[in-house]
């Protein structure tokens, strides 16, 4: 998600070849029917570039590291999530879900994603946005333009769907960009306007005055087929902008927010026993940098280490906010995940393409029990 957010190989095989992807609004099951896998491996292969600010960078970033591309043709890829030996993402200019493996590259695994209407969106971002697992490895999804939080019950052909939440205080969500699940199974998710056709605070399908930080508490409990849990809603954060990516540190102390816009900004909440958030902090603002990009999403390496999209790449900060570094990317980054048998393969989401880096450090779990 982004200001202006919104396949050239992938937008031929999926013209020619329709997907069948549909939901199911009856029961929430949806037909997920793979298009034809383009070719498999990195397409290009670059020396990294990367602006080293404190000498902790070169403990991260190897100096030999290369920016691989895996995939590419779209306008703007979102949620990299790491499942089953496969990468997932979402292209939301094409409402879909898209999921690459090594062997078999990108095909089609859901459209549509977000927006189910017949008639055309009339908006640049009708698909869904960022995702994550569930301590079972179940992908729950920011719907963005569906305007709720869902959860896939698995990753089988005709899976069913169970919707979250999608309204507070009987208010329809704006549009759910980015979400994280705590080890206590609550699911806490950004609600900025990104989705609407016009991506403004006076759009006219636009309920809530706030855009929001939530917590849905017992996520993980909720029975597949329920109806969304919206009365357990909790509205923790009202006063951002343009809240954006979302991340805990791996002790869970912390749970780490960017703004986007206006200002690019990161904040730090203490996390209390009861799962509020206090003692909001700003740690960093690089509203002042004039390259392109802005805050957007968020992951943490084992060390605490934050590694969040902003202007001219991918940021890593110190767990307190210090920049350590800049690792360089030829457009917009819009988000990240850690894969590979050691975590130590970071995927990144940039408008039209996914790239991979290998790191030092392994990203923290994305996935966490008490």
């Amino acid at each position: 998600m982004r200001a202006a957010k919104p396949l050239q190989l992938l937008l031929l095989i999926v013209a020619a070849t329709s997907c069948g992807c549909m939901k199911d609004e009856k029961n929430g099951a949806a037909a997920i029917n793979p298009a034809p896998a383009a070719a498999a491996g990195p397409e290009s292969s670059t020396p990294l570039k990367v602006e080293r600010l404190d000498a902790v960078a070169n403990q991260i970033i190897p100096v030999d590291a290369r920016l691989e591309r895996i995939a590419t043709g779209y306008t703007w890829t979102e949620g990299p999530v790491w499942v089953n030996d496969s990468l997932f993402f979402a292209d939301i200019p094409g409402n879909s879900i898209q999921k690459w493996t090594p062997a078999a590259g990108a095909s089609t695994f859901l459209k549509p994603s977000g927006y189910t209407g017949a008639a055309p969106y009339g908006g640049p971002e009708p698909g869904s946005n960022g995702m994550t697992l569930d301590i079972q490895g179940r992908l729950t999804v920011a719907g963005h333009a569906q305007r709720d939080v869902y959860r896939f019950e698995s990753l089988d052909p005709g899976a069913p769907i169970t919707i979250l939440a999608d309204s507070y205080r009987g208010k329809r969500l704006n549009s759910p960009n980015d979400l994280v699940y705590s080890s206590d199974g609550a699911l806490y998710f950004t609600d900025p306007p990104y989705g609407f056709r016009t991506q403004k605070d006076n759009d006219p399908d636009k309920q809530l005055k706030v855009n929001g930080v939530y917590r849905l508490p017992h996520a993980l409990l909720h029975k597949p087929g329920a109806p969304p849990a919206n009365s357990d809603l909790q509205l923790l954060v009202s006063d951002l902008p343009r809240p954006n990516g979302i991340a805990f540190s791996p002790d869970e102390k912390y749970l780490y927010i960017d703004n986007s816009e206006p200002k690019k900004q990161w904040f730090r909440y203490r996390v209390q026993p009861d799962g509020s958030l206090t003692e909001g902090k700003l740690i960093y603002d690089a509203t002042s940098d004039p390259r392109p990009g802005n805050p957007d999403g968020m992951k943490v390496d084992v060390q605490g280490n934050i590694y969040s999209a902003g202007p001219a790449g991918v940021w890593i900060f110190s767990p307190e906010g210090k920049p350590l570094a800049t690792i360089l990317i030829p457009e917009k980054v819009a988000n990240l995940t850690w894969a590979g048998p050691d975590r130590k393969t970071l995927y990144i989401a940039a408008s039209g393409n996914v790239y991979r880096v290998n790191l030092n450090i392994a990203g923290a779990p994305l996935i966490r029990q008490r």
